[in-house]
Order: C-alpha cells, then structure tokens, then sequence
C-alpha cells in the first residue's frame, strides 16, 4: 500500500559502440512537428503540433499521448497472445487456462447481462445482516481483502528506518473521488464534480434494487462519512513529506493510541497473525475513523459498505451497471465519451492479474537479449554522466559529493524483465462461477501471495512493481533501484535505426530522470541502502532547498487553465528529475559523440534533435476534465509543461535553438533551476 515509488517515466536503450556501420536516421518524423511555430515562443507547439493534430482524442480517450499510442500497440500484440492462448486446448490448472478463462469471463457480456445483480446480491445481504457494530467492522475487514474499500488501507512493504525488512503499513483510505480537494474545496468545478457524484451513488443504488428515497438516503449517509475521513486527511502535497508520513509503532502502542479499532480481530481476520510492529502512515485520519466506529449509526456505516460494494464490484456485473460506472468515472471525472473496447479492457485486466504469465510470453516474442544488454550499456553510460554532473557542482561539498557518489554506484538496474518469473500455481480460476467471483478470488490470491511473501520476512529485492509489458519505468529509493521493462523500450522512446542524438534526447533523458529521483527532494533523504537517512550537510541540504524552491515557484505560476494553476510542490520531484534527465543525458549524449560528431539531419542539427525527440515523448492531447483532474492529483505537470516548463531551464536548448531575451520561453540565466 505504501510503497515509495518515484517516478513513472519511460525508458529505453542505445548505445553508439553498439550501432551498426549503416546510415543512422535522425529519428525524427517531419510530420510531427509544427515548423510555423516559433520554437522559442511554445516549442511544444513547435516540436509536436504535427503529432497533436495527426492525433486527435477519441472518445475512449482523456489523454491520448506517445505513452498511449506505444500503449495501444503493446495492448495489440498482448492480445495476439491472449487469442492464441484462448484458441488452444489448454491443460486444467495451466497458467493458460487461467489466462483463457479470465478473458472469456470478462467478454461473455450475454452472461453477465443474464446474471445480472444476482452476483452481488448475497453480499449486500450480508451486510444488510450485520447485527452490531463489531460484527461491522469484521465485515468491512473480510470484505476490503477483495478490493472493496474500508475506511483506510493497509498493506505490507520495505520499512524506511530498515529497508531490508519488511512493515505493515497502515494509512488514510475510503474517499470514493480519492482526493480529499473534491470533498472540500467549492470552486465551481469541483462543486459540479461533487453534485455529479451524489447523484452516480443515487443511481447506482438504485441499480441494484434499492427505491429512489432509499437511495438517497444512503448516499447522503456515505457522503457523511467520507466528507468526516476527507477533512483530516492528508493532502497530495503533504502525502509528499517522507517523514511525515512515517510512525513506527509496537502492536501495543498502535492498540493504545487507537483504542478504538480492534486490530486482533482485523488483523486476524487478514492473516497477519503475529503483527509485531507496523508504520501507522497518516494518524489523524485514522482517529476520525474511529470516531465514525463510535458515533456513526450503524445504519449509516452499513449504507457506507454497500456502497464501496457497489462501487467496486460495478465493472464485474451486467453491462449496464458497467456503462453507469464509466459514466461518472470515465465521462464526468476525465471527460471520455465512449469505454474502451470490451477487448482492451479484458487484455488489461488479464495483464494486470497475470502480468508476469503474460509478460514472459511477451518478452520471449517481442524483446530480444542483445535489446536488454544495450540498455544496461546504456544505463553504465548514464550513471557515469551523472557522476561528472555531482562533481560539478559548485553549491555542494565534496563530503556530501562524497555521499553522492556512493548512492550513485550503489544504484540497482533492472532492465527488461525479472529473473525469476512469479508462481500463478495457487491460482484457480473457475468458469462455471461467474466474473464476480472469479475477481474475488483473484483479490484474495494477490494478498495472501503478498503475506506469503513479506508478512515478517526480509524485503526480496528481485522482486519487480512492473510488469515488462508495461509502458513505463520507476524508481524506488529504498531498494535503491531503477528499474525500465521491456514494453516501454520501442519508438518514441527508443529507434534501433537513429543516431545518438535521437536516442539519448528520448530514451536518454528519461533514465536520467529516473536516476534523479535518487536525488530529488524526496529520494536525496535514503541512502545507498535505501534507509530514510541524511547524508547531506546542513549547509548543502539548505542550498538545495533553495534551488528546488526556485522550480517550486516557477511551476505555480504556470496557468494551465483558466485560474487553475500548476502545483510547484505537488509536481516538484518530477520536475527535478526532468531537469536532471536533460542535464544528465545531454552530457552523456556529448561524451559519446566527441570523439565523432554527428552531422545535420533533416535541416536540424544533432543538439536540435536531441531537444525535439525530448519533446516528442510528451506529445500528446488532453480535455480540460483531465487537466483539471491530474493538477490536483498527479505528482507529475502536464505533458506540454514537461517540455515548456523544463526547457527555458537549460542552457543547451538556448544555444540549439537561438533562444532570445525577446522570445516568450525566455528566462534569464540568474532566474533559471540549477539543481544537477
């Protein structure tokens, strides 16, 4: 529940003693560029107004950028896969089987229209059962294993103070909307948001059988309670704060100090016999919840559990109640029109339940070795340019350096896909039980996999919170690891036939961001073994800060709306790590061309290239929902502020493309983030 991931960017792999003697390209499409642009006016616009306008929105789409459309293609080749598996006589217990079932489950749409609620039905029986307010509680706990939310989460991950062991983590939970701002805040929009909700849980309810004054009855009940959870819970912007989010506790103590919960019975009921201690991650929401145990009307928390069984189970039932539920999440919350095609949705599902089943047929088919071993050379290349990057830096000592460094070559690089591939064996998939059981099964296999795995044992640094089919890369500070699979390793990120310049500004840029993230503001605070601990000097730690300050105050500025603004310390580590890719890998990108210089490609220079293949990863369309959705939730800016925010930051790009004091991305040099 609680594990620290930095970062989700995207990655990949080149390397120039590996290219072959043929002619590179430049890597770079014409057509996705927008040449009547003034580059040092919007380069975004410049660098990838082709691409937006070859590429507008459909309606299952709230963003569609380069992320999405390498996506959709992995999402094709996961479901050639999928269909051969599903065609073939496949052995009873098989990972296939369970692979084949699964997706025939999901796209037997004239079943689930046939069963209907019937499903759910005996669960919301056994709430309307529940006699008091222990019986309650126990319910809530039994339930939350299938994914049907409870007042707050738990879950089991590497211990900050001890990152070779493993913690139960507890923290805030329970808000349907996720962020506590659509609760509270009452700009127009959000109000909007709010009232479309209240009306989706009418409706919802009343889908499954409940009259109308009953309904609403309910749903002013569950906004009761989530509104109580909402007010003490953390904002995005506090969940940032490592240390704040961190109380270690004994079992005796977290009984004492929340006296209100029964933890034996909860932690019984999960399998975690034996709690010796456990990290309580945000204590004041978690008081308020026991508050709500002491004070709410039984009638109510049960109102409220229905509700999050509704909720959770609604994409598993008949196809209209699937339809209600996109509605408000998909068309209210992001602004999408249409669902995604029944087939995306049960490919991503089956890879989000068997990713590394999939995933090793995956890479078998679609990701050679010699692909795995350029970007480890790659990564090598990386790391040694961010050293340079360290010791040439002013601001800070060389005792701090010193420190530095050792993180730096401590880094744990994990490229392509696991080792050791995870075991479905005590996964049974039943097709003559219907989706909703089968998805509760699923539930129950990936927590008990979990306590089989961590509840009280060392922290098992192989293990991947990717699958190598996924789109994407992170970093985890305290295993210290960077970690880049296979499915994000194609165009735009990576092109086997472009030069240096091309590949360093793309697939370059983002491994050096995810190196940053070890020395952003939340991953400079572990060490190189990945404990919450501080190498830094008082005086480099304060230079520091006043250097991220500067990013934090130029990102609020940034109007990404109409009197919506840019959250600096929301976005703030993101925005480091994009400063430092760029530094990092523009420097990695002139060590590996000085001996021989690149020439002019397509009319560009190879600077200029390096800085548009940069841009062409954040190329992409969004509706104002989404905007309006991801400022107040996302840690990561906008795709088009990842390009007009971080590039008037770097000098390079100034001298590339003749950047002026009277062009409007211009910032002067005293006023410019200078971090790595």
């Amino acid at each position: 529940m609680k594990q620290l991931l930095f970062g989700a960017v995207a990655l990949g792999m080149m390397l120039t003693a590996c290219q072959k003697k043929t002619e590179m390209t430049s890597g770079i499409y014409l057509e996705n560029l927008d040449q009547t642009a003034v580059c040092g006016n919007d380069f975004y616009q410049y660098a990838c107004g082709g691409w937006m306008k070859n590429n507008p929105l459909s309606g299952e789409y709230a963003r569609f950028g380069s992320f999405d459309k390498l996506a959709e293609n992995n999402r094709k080749q996961l479901k050639d896969l999928i269909d051969g598996i599903v065609a073939a006589n496949n052995e009873k217990g098989s990972n296939a089987q369970k692979v084949a079932d699964i997706y025939n489950l999901v796209m037997d749409t004239v079943r689930r229209d046939k069963e209907g609620i019937e499903p759910l039905l005996p669960l919301l029986k056994r709430v309307a059962d529940i006699q008091d307010r222990k019986q309650f509680f126990d319910t809530m706990a039994e339930m939350s294993i299938a994914h049907v939310k409870g007042y707050f989460g738990i879950g089991i991950s590497s211990d900050m103070m001890n990152s070779s062991m493993n913690i139960v983590s507890i923290g805030q939970g329970g808000l349907s909307l996720g962020s506590r701002d659509y609760y509270l805040e009452n700009d127009e929009a959000t109000v909007k948001i709010r009232e479309a909700f209240k009306k989706h849980v009418v409706r919802m309810f009343t889908l499954v059988g409940f009259d109308e004054a009953v309904a609403q009855k309910k749903m002013e009940a569950v906004m009761a309670i989530e509104t109580r959870i909402a007010v003490p819970s953390y904002s995005r912007v506090k969940l940032r704060d490592v240390e704040a989010n961190y109380h270690k506790m004994t079992c005796d103590e977290l009984k004492k100090e929340f006296a209100g919960i029964e933890w034996d019975s909860f932690f019984q009921i999960l399998g975690l016999n034996g709690v010796k201690e456990v990290d309580m991650g945000q204590p004041e929401p978690i008081h308020e919840v026991e508050k709500i145990l002491a004070e709410t009307s039984l009638d109510d928390q049960k109102a409220y559990l229905e509700w999050q069984l509704i909720d959770s189970s609604a994409s598993c039932l008949s196809m209209e109640l699937d339809a209600a539920n996109f509605d408000f999440y998909g068309g209210v919350m992001s602004g999408k029109t249409e669902q995604q095609p029944l087939w995306k949705r049960a490919t991503s599902l089956v890879s989000g339940i068997m990713g590394e089943a999939i995933g090793q047929l995956y890479v078998e088919k679609y990701f050679p070795e010699e692909a795995k071993l350029r970007m480890q050379q790659l990564v090598k290349n990386l790391q040694t340019a961010l050293g340079e990057r360290i010791d040439a830096q002013t601001w800070m000592s060389q005792e701090t350096k010193v420190k530095a460094h050792e993180k730096l070559d401590a880094f744990y690089v994990k490229v392509g896909y696991p080792d050791k591939w995870k075991d479905y064996s005590k996964l049974s998939i039943d097709p003559s039980k219907n989706y909703m059981e089968n998805m509760e099964v699923c539930a129950r296999f990936g927590w008990q996999d979990e306590i089989d795995r961590k509840f009280n044992k060392p922290v098992d640094n192989t293990e991947w919170f990717m699958t190598p089919q996924t789109v994407n890369a992170y970093y985890n500070p305290t295993t210290n690891e960077i970690c880049f699979p296979a499915g994000i390793l194609q165009y735009p990120f990576f092109d086997m036939n472009a030069d240096d310049a091309f590949n360093y500004g793309a697939i370059g840029v983002v491994i050096g961001h995810e190196m940053t993230h070890g020395f952003d503001d939340q991953g400079r605070q572990f060490s190189k073994e990945g404990n919450f601990e501080n190498w830094w000097t008082d005086a480099d730690a304060e230079q520091f800060k006043q250097r991220t300050q500067v990013a934090i105050d130029y990102f609020n500025k940034i109007e990404v709306l109409p009197g919506l603004f840019a959250n600096g310390e929301l976005t703030q580590g993101e925005n480091i790590a994009d400063h430092g890719g760029l530094q990092i890998s523009y420097q990695a990108f002139k060590n590996a061309t000085k001996d021989a210089p690149l020439p002019d490609k397509d009319g560009f220079t190879p600077e200029q290239r390096f800085f548009l293949a940069y841009a062409g990863v954040w190329a992409g369309n969004i509706r104002e929902e989404e905007m309006r959705n991801r400022t107040k939730s996302d840690p990561h800016s906008l795709g088009k502020w990842r390009v007009n925010g971080a590039l008037p930051h770097i000098d390079a790009w100034y001298e590339a493309f003749n950047v002026m004091p009277e062009n409007a991305m211009y910032v002067a040099p005293e006023a410019r983030i200078s971090i790595w």
